[in-house]
């Protein structure tokens, strides 16, 4: 594994050739350079396709269910049925990505995505759906999804070279917040001009692209395993393999302290899922003012994720997240301050585009310091830790909203997500001496 401070490239046994010294094409990375090779389009096309797809999902069967319902206890019973399947399946998940080629595990976990939504779909022309059928999908997807996520992730290190993984990272979050606006602009077309059938049918032919791209890779995606290591699929070997993984971050100088931020700025603060109920606490505005907010969010983290390729040359990528950490919490202080739509707006931009830079950096910097044959267990507890403290952010953020109102729940998890930031920085000596240079 390379050392922090080292800047010499790496080169993995599955890292493409143009990675090798010398070669001019390194020279001058952009963001549009990852594109110049061909597995990683195949990988970003398939990946695009499937964050339509899951944002169309999500959507498709909310609505659905709370025009079947009228019961906004039954929505929430979805978020019940995900947290409790994704954080079982992510421990595999990992497991999976290190043991398999992870482009056929990537695309068998897409055919049974478009395989559920086909169902879905199929029941809904045939007048068929009853909510048990939205819960039970809801919990596969929700398996699919997670079984994916350290697949995935760990496919872009094996398709792009070291000196072009920040941009392909970059490139890959700037899109995922791209299909997070179009896919809800698709949605309303389809189910205002054609009803929710035809958005079940589109949710499923989206997902086609996600299953067959990337079968068309060329790369070797198999984990890099030492010589004369034989990996078994028993549960005790599973159960092995997924505490070496939590073994290797716990004891790692710098993965702790980038997973504890994450955490510590999402738990308080968490307020995706409770907009609507900020949106009228803060500015008493209602779905246009959810949609503004949104909207600007998604383009903040798009320029986010940007400004993180113009500072390729800067070389403490530690401190950069630090430093994007702080102006997050600060500006969720600010939020909450806001007594202005335009100007909840402007801070919620700064939010996400904060969080944009934390993301992408942190995705970066767990990818070039894991070894291959533990980047897809070192990914899942990522998100592991992603997924947990998202869940129990929501249930902070709107259980303090009723509690003691928008303004002082948003400023409380601002101070906190401080804190906690400090924290980190002080006691994580990792992140403060961590250098590297994508040039």
């Amino acid at each position: 594994m390379c050392q922090p401070a080292l800047r010499r490239p790496c080169v993995s046994n599955s890292t493409p050739p143009a990675a090798e010294p010398g070669d001019r094409r390194a020279v001058r990375v952009t963001i549009w350079s990852p594109f110049t090779f061909r597995d990683y389009r195949l990988l970003w096309l398939g990946s695009a396709a499937y964050t339509i797809t899951g944002q169309l999902a999500i959507l498709v069967t909310a609505v659905w269910l709370f025009e079947e319902t009228g019961s906004a206890a039954r929505l929430a019973l979805l978020g019940v049925v995900q947290l409790f399947v994704q954080i079982v399946a992510l421990i595999w998940g990992g497991t999976l990505a290190d043991q398999f080629d992870r482009k056929r595990l990537l695309a068998g976990t897409q055919a049974v995505t478009l395989a559920v939504l086909a169902v879905l779909a199929a029941l809904a022309v045939a007048d068929a759906l009853v909510p048990l059928h939205i819960y039970a999908a809801t919990g596969v997807l929700g398996v699919t999804t997670v079984l994916a996520q350290p697949a995935r992730g760990a496919l872009t290190a094996n398709v792009v070279p070291r000196t072009h993984l920040m941009h392909a990272v970059s490139a890959d979050n700037i899109t995922r917040q791209f299909g997070s606006v179009l896919a809800p602009l698709m949605f309303a077309a389809v189910a205002e001009y054609l009803g929710l059938t035809a958005a079940f049918v589109m949710a499923a032919l989206t997902a086609l692209p996600s299953v067959f791209m990337p079968l068309a890779i060329r790369a070797d995606t198999r984990a890099v395993l030492a010589p004369g290591q034989v990996i078994t699929g028993g549960p005790r070997e599973v159960v092995r393999r997924a505490w070496e993984g939590f073994t290797f971050v716990r004891r790692h100088g710098l993965l702790p302290g980038l997973y504890m931020l994450d955490i510590g700025m999402t738990v308080f603060t968490f307020y995706r899922q409770v907009l609507p109920a900020l949106a009228s606490g803060l500015f008493r505005g209602g779905a246009g003012a959810v949609g503004i907010l949104t909207a600007a969010n998604s383009l903040g983290s798009v320029l986010g994720s940007l400004t993180v390729v113009a500072f390729e040359r800067y070389p403490k990528k530690g401190m950069l997240v630090v430093y994007a950490t702080v102006g997050f919490s600060v500006a969720v202080f600010l939020f909450g301050t806001a007594n202005a739509l335009w100007m909840g707006t402007l801070v919620i931009l700064l939010m996400g585009g904060t969080d944009g830079v934390s993301v992408t950096m942190r995705e970066t910097m767990v990818q070039l310091e894991t070894p291959d044959a533990m980047r897809g267990r070192t990914m899942s507890l990522g998100y592991l830790a992603a997924v947990t403290a998202n869940n129990v952010g929501t249930v902070w953020v709107g259980f303090m909203a009723a509690e003691i109102g928008s303004a002082r729940t948003m400023q409380l998890g601002g101070l906190l997500s401080l804190a906690i930031t400090l924290a980190v920085w002080r006691a994580v000596s990792g992140l403060r001496q961590y250098r590297y240079s994508a040039t």
